[in-house]
């Protein structure tokens, strides 16, 4: 417990800084993955760590979106953009590790580039599986561990910082646990020297 509530603050300081560093992170490395995820949902849609909302502006027409996250001072910001667009998304403070949903209860579950600090992904996985309808879609985009082994190497040079201080993992590969859990990925891509992933997965059964 002591560990999360060091996380959670970590990225409750990091909240007002949050959208510059991503601005950057999408035009240099990420692209167009948070519109081609968010693109593909459809129906009732869960957002497991919404940090700031900056998937808002980016749903269908007639989405109905729920979003959780863990970081009030994220979940403050993405409320201000949720009242300033009009999306009207329902957004609450949860745990990807234990969503406070019942089985079932959604059509789509999306996660953009968070998989990486969450504490347990493999748990949060499970999660998304349990509140996902059969038959239905799970969106994931984030940086993984790449295909160049010299990337690599300072992939883990870095998470001797990262992983202390926000527990940020740069060598994770959610897509590898998929399968296990239950689903069936139907569509993905790799780019950037592998350091980027984005797919989609349907519920098994």
């Amino acid at each position: 417990m002591e560990r999360s509530e060091k996380l959670r603050r970590y990225w409750d300081r990091s909240a007002p800084s949050y959208d510059g560093v991503m601005a950057r992170f999408d035009r240099y490395l990420a692209g167009d993955s948070r519109r081609w995820i968010c693109s593909r949902a459809g129906g009732d849609v869960l957002e497991v760590a919404i940090g700031t909302g900056l998937n808002l502006p980016l749903y269908p027409a007639g989405t109905h979106l729920t979003g959780v996250e863990w970081s009030p001072g994220m979940l403050d910001l993405a409320r201000r953009r949720n009242d300033e667009l009009g999306t009207g998304a329902e957004l609450r403070e949860g745990d990807a590790r234990a969503l406070q949903f019942p089985d079932g209860a959604f059509d789509t579950v999306v996660c953009t580039f968070s998989l990486c600090a969450i504490p347990d992904h493999e748990q949060a996985i499970t999660e998304m599986h349990r509140v996902l309808r059969p038959g239905g879609l799970l969106l994931l985009a984030d940086h993984v561990v790449s295909t160049a082994w010299p990337v690599r190497l300072l992939q883990r040079a870095a998470e001797l910082v990262t992983v202390p201080m926000g527990g940020e993992h740069f060598r994770r590969r959610p897509s590898r646990h998929l399968a296990a859990a239950g689903f069936e990925v139907v569509e993905s891509e790799r780019f950037k020297l592998g350091l980027i992933e984005r797919l989609a997965a349907r519920r098994r059964g």
